[in-house]
């Protein structure tokens, strides 16, 4: 994901997204490593120590937001890097990012860090009105001069020699080790810093990367090189300007991309992912027949929280199985012997697994993929909410932006795995007011009295989401319920969109909150019942009532037995001591920002390489 600045005198701004995985699926074993990382971070997390997980829906709320602002962004089919440097030269502009990656292209106007804003340092340009905020450029150029005047040709031998993305072979241990590589190498203190400048330094002795790569394979097995040779020479390929203009798309509204037509995908398709209509995840589906299920701060102990969204997952692969017979030929020979088969990567306990899964089998009369888009209103309504069995009768009095959310809930309700409690619906219907909430505010035909009383419920609202503090131990059973939820909503959502929103798409940045949802279970458990806190707001009353009513029939009847508070005393006194003596190993949160992990070649970025060597020497 990148963003692309021009410098004109009508300055735009424009977004670039990766689109579902390569699909010649180079990078998979770097895509399953980064899962596992990100079920170790959701395990601190879970217990009150430090990472970054990012929600399961950010990048939807992202794509909203930059449609109510405007911003012109485009979905790219697979990997964007390439294509994002080929849009950046095309029109003289730097790239923003936090991927290290971009140090090594060739970028005319160079690569500006995303952690290098000062976003909260505004300054004024002299003598004008326009503002600017700082940030730092890197320059390829001026690498190559402070390595010598290296031949920045050399650059992508020199990522895959460390190892990226797409290519980490273990017998470029054996070069490295042989190698006589200058600046302090062999130091063992900051080591890996001392390895990249030391391969720099070694690699500016060569004209271009001809020579440099023959020195290379020297140091290695004879019966080796000529493999070796053609992996590293296929791996620099991907520092290359691609061929896709997506220029096109910003001019036009679609864009060639020769890896989507070979596929023979329909054309609907290819526009919906390219607008960002349609998720990756569809893409990887249909293309891979694999898709990757991202780990949540749920509780590890528990069948990872996907598991109850299995059912929707099935009515999406049932439809993209019904699509061209070109893509059948090319892509699932393999899978022939179990032709409903999709592939799941997904959490077991702390670790992942590859799980398979078999699709509902549609037929294809009227669920073609290519004339999915030509089915009636009624018809694709009616696939979405029986796979989410809920009635159209239900939703009648729901506000349209809250009905699939609303219908999703219902789903959620039915469900054994979820085993929420009424206090969960409760609080997750209370967090559905925010939206309506805020629109009430902002009307300008809303009366002063109903303002003042949605005003005082939406500042109650945010004190809530304000007191649950990061950093706090979870209660692992409502985290985990609630990221079921939003399992739930998202792939409701994603067949949703699928079938060209039957239902409108909900507007996702005031739709859930994880601190409020928090706040609210803690004060309904305690101090407050539903009725004093939306007594302020009679509007919010009401909407809350229908949304209850809407839900309630689709809920268990053991949601609505009074509770047994010497019970619920003594779980609560058995968790508040378990907590405490349970091990708080990384409670002190990791400083660094989510996106400097894994940047490979963020050491380039430095200013002074000298200082940070000493420095890192010192760590």
């Amino acid at each position: 994901m990148a963003m692309l600045f021009s410098t004109g005198s009508a300055s735009t701004q424009t977004w670039s997204f990766d689109g579902g995985c390569d699909i010649s699926d180079k990078k998979l074993t770097t895509l399953k490593d980064r899962a596992r990382e990100k079920i170790q971070m959701a395990h601190s997390l879970s217990i009150g120590g430090g990472g970054y997980v990012c929600p399961l829906l950010i990048r939807e709320v992202f794509i909203q937001v930059l449609i109510k602002l405007r911003v012109c962004f485009v979905q790219c089919f697979s990997e964007a890097d390439r294509d994002i440097v080929t849009l950046a030269n095309h029109w003289n502009c730097p790239v923003l990012s936090s991927d290290s990656d971009f140090c090594i292209f060739d970028l005319k106007t160079g690569f500006c860090p995303l952690n290098s804003f000062q976003w909260r340092n505004m300054n004024t340009i002299k003598g004008t009105k326009d503002y600017y905020i700082p940030a730092k450029c890197f320059s390829l150029d001026a690498l190559c001069r402070y390595f010598s005047n290296m031949n920045k040709a050399l650059l992508p031998l020199f990522a895959v020699l460390c190892g990226n993305d797409h290519i980490n072979l273990p017998i470029m241990e054996t070069f490295l080790s042989k190698v006589r590589l200058p600046f302090g190498a062999a130091n063992s203190r900051g080591r890996r810093h001392h390895r990249i400048l030391g391969l720099l330094n070694w690699l500016s002795h060569f004209a271009g990367p001809t020579e440099a790569l023959n020195n290379v394979l020297k140091y290695l097995p004879q019966k080796d090189r000529e493999n070796i040779k053609e992996l590293l020479c296929c791996s620099m390929e991907e520092y290359q300007q691609s061929q896709v203009k997506l220029q096109d798309f910003f001019q036009c509204g679609t864009y060639i991309c020769l890896d989507a037509l070979h596929l023979g995908l329909p054309e609907w398709v290819l526009v919906a992912l390219a607008k960002g209509q349609l998720s990756p995840f569809i893409s990887d589906a249909l293309v891979l027949r694999r898709t990757f299920l991202h780990t949540q701060v749920e509780n590890m102990q528990q069948p990872n929280a996907h598991r109850i969204a299995l059912p929707i997952r099935q009515i999406i692969y049932g439809l993209l199985l019904n699509v061209s017979s070109h893509l059948e030929n090319m892509f699932w020979s393999a899978l022939s012997a179990r032709p409903l088969a999709f592939s799941e990567v997904e959490r077991i306990n702390k670790n992942i697994q590859t799980s398979i899964v078999e699709a509902v089998k549609l037929p294809k009369d009227p669920f073609n993929l290519s004339k999915l888009t030509e089915l009636s209103l009624a018809s694709r309504q009616l696939l979405l909410l029986e796979t989410l069995k809920v009635k159209q009768t239900i939703l009648d009095p729901v506000p349209a932006l809250l009905k699939l959310p609303i219908a999703v809930s219902c789903y959620w309700l039915q469900h054994r795995e979820a085993k929420a409690k009424l206090h969960h619906l409760q609080a997750l219907l209370l967090g559905m007011l925010m939206g309506p909430l805020h629109a009430i505010i902002n009307s300008p035909d809303t009366e002063g009295l109903q303002k003042d009383g949605a005003k005082m419920l939406y500042e109650e609202f945010q004190r809530m989401k304000e007191q649950t503090r990061p950093g706090t131990r979870l209660d692992l059973d409502t985290a985990h319920i609630f990221c079921q939820w939003q399992c739930c909503l998202q792939m409701g959502m994603y067949l949703n969109q699928l079938l060209s929103s039957p239902l409108p798409e909900p507007d996702l940045t005031r739709l859930y909150s994880g601190s409020l949802m928090h706040g609210l279970c803690q004060r309904l458990l305690t101090s407050t019942s539903v009725e004093s806190l939306l007594s302020m707001c009679p509007e919010a009353k009401q909407l809350y009532e229908h949304l209850f009513s809407a839900t309630k029939s689709y809920a268990p009847a053991e949601l609505f037995l009074p509770k047994s508070k010497s019970n619920s005393k003594k779980r609560r006194q058995k968790k508040q001591g378990s907590s405490r003596s349970k091990n708080r190993v990384g409670t002190v949160s990791d400083t660094r920002c989510w996106y400097e992990l894994n940047n490979r070649f963020g050491l380039l970025m430095v200013e002074n390489m000298e200082e940070h060597t000493e420095a890192s020497e010192l760590e």
